[in-house]
């Protein structure tokens, strides 16, 4: 599988995306895909968690499966699309921009728990609500993301963020707008900027390194650049999960300016002092023939602009399963599926779609695209005694800004082999315009015809 999150119809022409921006109905009539026919089941599905998987997987099932009850189980009134984040963060939208109400992506015929999971039990096979529901399942689908363990970074609180140069992007709309009036006023005098990640799985791990090449761009058109220091602290050795994407970062960011510090990990902040602490990790070496331990080493950081970003693990109730990695990832919670199959290697009748997933990829949106149709037709093939034959190769999609009105969009699988969409038109480690519209046009048409179902 090496399609993209993309669709073909999409080719490079000014007036075909700008044709885009004012019609996203036809784009999501040009994705749609070839439907199957229609099964008759009475299967009991609970799908724990609404965002972009849970919604977009509840539409498929609730198209192909006759009769089946279908449960989604999620608290959230408000439905985000997240990769608007950086955009609003970039005073490019506004907060609401991101917004919608979760209700009008779920379809009709589909029952909505208003209220979050308290409990899941694989052997009973039902999901408990923090209301007191008690639901029974023949089939799970585990779409309940990330949490963003804010209390991971001592001395943060989010209360600060849009304060005193402190920003925080994942936080949600309303704080990624907060970070830009902290970010645009930083840009306006200059100073220390500060990037991070954290040393945990993350959804789109390429966000910090966007927002360090946006924040150095205002830099530049506001005439301030040389008068600042632009840091990105690496919690490892590298950038980028990707041998040669990390090169090529590498070399953007030797080309701009910034300052990288490897093996940097955060520990906390002062916002009064502004220093952030972080932490280089214990080390083993070999000195005359011995193992040398060495111990961990802190290190404070000034800054005059911080973006927040937090370690981030499975929720509670997901943990608290017994689904979670026994052996890989440990203390961070990601179920333990099959790579290809997305299925549950424990309890075949449960699956995993989306950030909660324990894979080596597919912590974006664009994955999820692909996590949908592996998932039904597995799940489908199951319910009519078959085996299935989707897989999922790994594909995350990474639109890299690296100024306004430029990204690189790099595309890759499992094995870090690069899969462009366009090959031979648009190239993967080109700064490129049509690869920014991609982002900032294209994706989010896109995206809510995959939460309908229909791409």
């Amino acid at each position: 599988m090496t399609e993209s999150f993309y669709p073909r119809a999409l080719l490079p022409s000014r007036r075909g995306f700008f044709g885009l921006a004012a019609g996203g109905l036809a784009l999501s009539a040009a994705m749609k895909p070839a439907r199957a026919q229609t099964v008759r089941s009475k299967a009991r599905i609970v799908i724990v968690g609404a965002g972009a998987g849970g919604t977009g997987m509840a539409n498929r099932l609730a198209e192909r499966l006759d009769g089946a009850e279908i449960t989604i189980v999620d608290g959230r009134k408000d439905h985000w699309y997240q990769p608007g984040f950086t955009l609003i963060a970039a005073g490019l939208k506004p907060a609401g921009y991101s917004v919608s109400s979760t209700g009008d992506w779920l379809p009709r015929s589909i029952n909505w728990v208003e209220e979050y999971a308290a409990n899941i039990d694989p052997e009973a096979q039902t999901v408990t609500t923090t209301g007191g529901t008690k639901l029974d399942y023949d089939y799970l689908i585990v779409a309940a993301g990330l949490t963003l363990n804010w209390g991971g970074v001592e001395g943060f609180d989010l209360a600060q963020v849009g304060k005193d140069g402190i920003g925080a992007v994942y936080a949600g709309p309303d704080y990624a707008e907060a970070t830009w009036r902290a970010m645009d006023a930083f840009t306006d005098t200059g100073g220390t900027a500060l990037f991070s990640r954290p040393a945990t799985e993350m959804k789109c791990a390429g966000a910090p390194l966007k927002y360090a090449f946006l924040t150095d761009d205002y830099l530049r058109r506001k005439g301030t650049r040389d008068k600042s220091q632009m840091i990105y602290a690496a919690n490892n050795k590298a950038l980028f999960g990707v041998p040669i994407v990390n090169e090529k970062l590498k070399l953007l960011f030797r080309d701009r300016g910034v300052d990288v510090r490897w093996d940097h990990v955060l520990k906390g902040i002062d916002a009064s002092a502004k220093t952030a602490t972080f932490v280089t990790p214990a080390v083993q070496s070999i000195k005359d023939g011995a193992i040398v331990d060495t111990a961990a080493v802190e290190h404070t950081i000034a800054y005059d602009f911080i973006n927040v970003i937090p370690p981030m693990v499975a929720p509670k109730v997901v943990q608290e399963s017994g689904l979670s990695w026994a052996d890989k990832w440990v203390g961070q919670g990601w179920i333990e599926v099959d790579q290809s199959t997305l299925r549950h290697l424990r309890y075949p009748n449960v699956f995993g779609i989306g950030d909660i997933n324990g894979v080596p990829k597919g912590k974006t949106a664009a994955s999820v695209k692909w996590h949908i149709p592996v998932i039904e037709d597995h799940l489908i093939a199951s319910i009519q005694g078959k085996e299935g034959t989707e897989t999922f190769n790994g594909y995350t999609s990474c639109p890299m800004i690296t100024r306004i009105g430029r990204a690189m969009l790099i595309e890759f699988d499992y094995q870090d082999n690069l899969v462009p969409s366009f090959p031979g038109v648009i190239a993967p480690l080109e700064e490129l315009w049509i690869s920014w519209l991609m982002k900032e046009t294209a994706l989010k048409p896109t995206y809510n015809a995959m939460l309908r179902g229909k791409a």
